[in-house]
């Protein structure tokens, strides 16, 4: 009951968003190329990696990489903690970036609770990140001259649904979709409290145990942190297109 709250939470924050008014609304198209594996170092230890390469109408838009360790707890339990690099580049009618793509640094610590529900396997994600946001000097041109520091909380609800059978099989299609709500909170974050959201939904294909493929539809709204500086006015993008995920795990344990 405590996720659908949050869940409802979310929505709440996501409207009273956008009842401030007046607002300016970017539309952009989106394709986003997600890789990401858990490749077991012993039986309830994994090494967690992944890359994102994003565009944005066909531009570069964000790159991500991401490094950690996942401790299983329990069949349904999953605890994990890492690094990631984050860069994002100059893009849309109202760029946060001047010139050269600006960095940002975080960590962060995730717990995942996995469900079911009939053929349904739900799962919850809770995450915490502390983000190093970097700004260029000289305009963007030169280097990072400053970083500021923000807290961000994540709540992802995903779902996967077998096509052909009551479980996924090697060599079988599935169903997937999940909606992730991102709050900003503690000092420098500002009017930003809502910083975005993400909904995902497409069709999936096993080819093994430890490999998949999805192509999935994403829809995204996100806030930027500041107001366009001439108008004042706050700016939301109002982003959508696809979403490729590659997914393949390896086994370092021996057994």
């Amino acid at each position: 009951m405590k996720n659908y709250v949050l869940v409802f939470t979310g929505c709440l924050l996501t409207t009273a968003s956008f009842g401030q008014v007046p607002r300016l609304l970017d539309h952009n198209t989106l394709g986003w190329f997600v890789y990401s594996g858990d490749h077991a170092l012993a039986p309830k230890w994994a090494l967690h990696t992944e890359y994102q390469w994003r565009r944005i109408n066909w531009a570069p838009q964000q790159q991500l990489a991401r490094l950690g360790l996942v401790r299983t707890l329990s069949e349904r339990v999953k605890i994990s903690g890492g690094y990631t690099y984050f860069q994002t580049h100059r893009y849309g009618r109202y760029p946060t970036v001047p010139n050269r793509p600006e960095p940002e640094n975080r960590l962060y610590e995730d717990v995942s609770l996995d469900d079911q529900l009939g053929r349904f396997t739900f799962t919850h994600r809770v995450r915490l990140e502390q983000r190093w946001l970097g700004t260029r000097a000289e305009e963007g041109r030169g280097p990072v001259e400053t970083w500021e520091y923000q807290n961000r909380i994540r709540y992802q609800l995903s779902g996967q649904f077998p096509l052909q059978g009551p479980a996924v099989e090697n060599g079988e299609w599935y169903l997937n979709a999940f909606d992730e709500l991102f709050i900003g909170f503690g000092r420098n974050v500002g009017d930003n409290v809502f910083n975005q959201n993400r909904i995902s939904g497409g069709l999936g294909y096993q080819f093994a145990d430890n490999a998949k493929v999805e192509l999935n539809y994403l829809y995204q709204i996100s806030q930027h942190a500041e107001p366009e500086p001439v108008s004042g006015r706050p700016v939301f993008e109002i982003n959508h297109g696809f979403r490729l995920n590659v997914l393949y795990d390896l086994d370092f344990t021996g057994e």
